[in-house]
């Protein structure tokens, strides 16, 4: 259903250096980027994902995230420690969640900027 989404960020290269470290373990990588913002996907110039420079970011209503899709459990928790090794907070650890489902397998953060973030597998 969606194309693409983007979020605004404060500090562009702190940013950068969270997706980058939290996308690899995804499958996703950086497709492009300059001076005011980069992109993440699969493919060059193709991004499914994105953020962008902006002076004041409005954080985004309670209850609101995003949650990226996870090829396995292992990168699962591998996003989660990359997202807290780069600054991120921990809002759930990697584990199932059997309120989601018998087989849901996620992690949680916050971005540095505060936006609510989650990888996860619903399968085994």
């Amino acid at each position: 259903m969606l194309h693409h989404i983007s979020f605004a960020v404060t500090d562009l290269a702190r940013s950068i250096a969270f997706y980058d470290a939290v996308m690899a373990p995804l499958g996703f990588r950086r497709v492009w980027s300059h001076d005011s913002g980069a992109g993440y996907g699969i493919e060059d110039d193709n991004e499914s994902f994105a953020i962008k420079q902006r002076e004041l970011v409005q954080i985004s209503p309670s209850g609101f995230h995003l949650a990226f899709a996870a090829p396995t459990q292992d990168a699962v928790v591998a996003f989660h420690a990359a997202a807290l090794a780069q600054g991120g907070s921990d809002k759930g650890a990697p584990g199932l969640r059997p309120d989601y489902g018998d087989a849901y397998f996620a992690a949680f953060v916050l971005d540095p900027d505060g936006y609510w973030i989650e990888a996860v597998i619903n399968g085994r």
